[in-house]
């Protein structure tokens, strides 16, 4: 294919998805996002990813973020988009659409409500990779994907088949995998962490950076976690990840992915809810949510913007 080369890599911030009372998407905010993110050194940007709530989004709205996170972000770092869906066809369609958009990269999840099994699944990201010269990242994340898996030797295969497959995002948490993926495939392919609580280990052993639903919150320290391990300072790297772990262990004070958007809303953006079936978090959850930022860090100093910026 005649796909230039792209090398994903970095601190990748899979931005969530503000929204107003009306439960439309309020692009003021998301550009104020967008912006904090950039100023805190952050090496791309995901829209409607997990943590964006890609499942509650319509074709339209995520056209319209891929949009504006294009526009805002004005090509000082890559922008990739989320375009999985539960069938081929959709995906493709998607993937089209988000290059159309002038997306640097799009992001493929595993289909999440049937199972394929392992030759169908390699199919799907052959068959979506095929039908759009644009970067694809694929994306496995078992425990909300029935456990299905992409195997390192079907990672490598289509990699070979594919020129535009550049990289995966890992959120297994099974390090065992990821090291199978950097092993197998790291000199071909960008393995990312897609877990927040082991960043650190996944660069460590030769990955190449992470999608961190957690840099939505503290982009500085996740970003100096990465800087660290570049220039070989894995003493305090390691102690940035302590740091890192317990707000990822945070995301069980609720249903995903309203903490971390309870989190940016204590921050001063006014970000809303997620959209229904998720719940807000409970006031007592909340207080433990507020306690755990204080000590981080990320309220009232210059991880966040004050709120009088926000133009809430």
């Amino acid at each position: 294919m005649g796909c230039l080369p792209f090398e994903p890599k970095g601190i990748i911030t899979p931005i969530v998805t503000p929204f107003d009372s009306k439960d439309e998407i309020n692009e003021v905010v998301y550009r104020q996002l967008v912006d904090f993110l950039l100023e805190s050194g952050i090496h791309g940007i995901f829209a409607a990813g997990s943590q964006g709530e890609f499942w509650a989004l319509s074709p339209q709205e995520k056209r319209r973020l891929f949009q504006v996170t294009v526009d805002q972000v004005s090509g000082k770092v890559p922008v990739y988009a989320g375009t999985g869906a539960e069938s081929t066809k959709e995906a493709i369609r998607l993937t089209r659409m988000a290059k159309d958009t002038g997306v640097d990269a799009v992001s493929i999840i595993t289909p999440y409500f049937v199972k394929p099994d392992a030759e169908g699944l390699a199919q799907h990201y052959k068959v979506v990779a095929s039908a759009a010269d644009i970067p694809v990242l694929i994306y496995i994340n078992p425990s909300r994907t029935g456990g299905v898996i992409l195997s390192a030797d079907h990672l490598r295969e289509l990699r070979e088949e594919c020129s535009n497959i550049v990289g995966i995002k890992d959120s297994s948490g099974d390090m065992t995998l990821t090291l199978e993926y950097i092993t197998r495939c790291g000199e071909t392919i960008s393995v990312l962490a897609g877990r927040d609580s082991i960043i650190y280990q996944t660069l460590a052993c030769g990955g190449k950076g992470a999608v961190s639903a957690c840099a939505n919150v503290i982009p500085r320290p996740l970003v100096s976690l990465y800087d660290s391990v570049q220039k070989g300072d894995h003493e305090g790297a390691l102690d940035i990840q302590k740091r890192v772990g317990r707000l990822r262990a945070a995301f069980e004070l609720g249903v995903f992915p309203e903490v971390i958007k309870e989190a940016v809303n204590l921050m001063g953006f006014n970000v809303g809810h997620s959209r229904m079936p998720v719940t807000t978090m409970k006031p007592e959850k909340r207080k433990q949510l507020v306690e755990i930022l204080r000590d981080l860090g990320a309220l009232g100093t210059d991880l966040s913007r004050p709120s009088d910026q926000q133009g809430r």
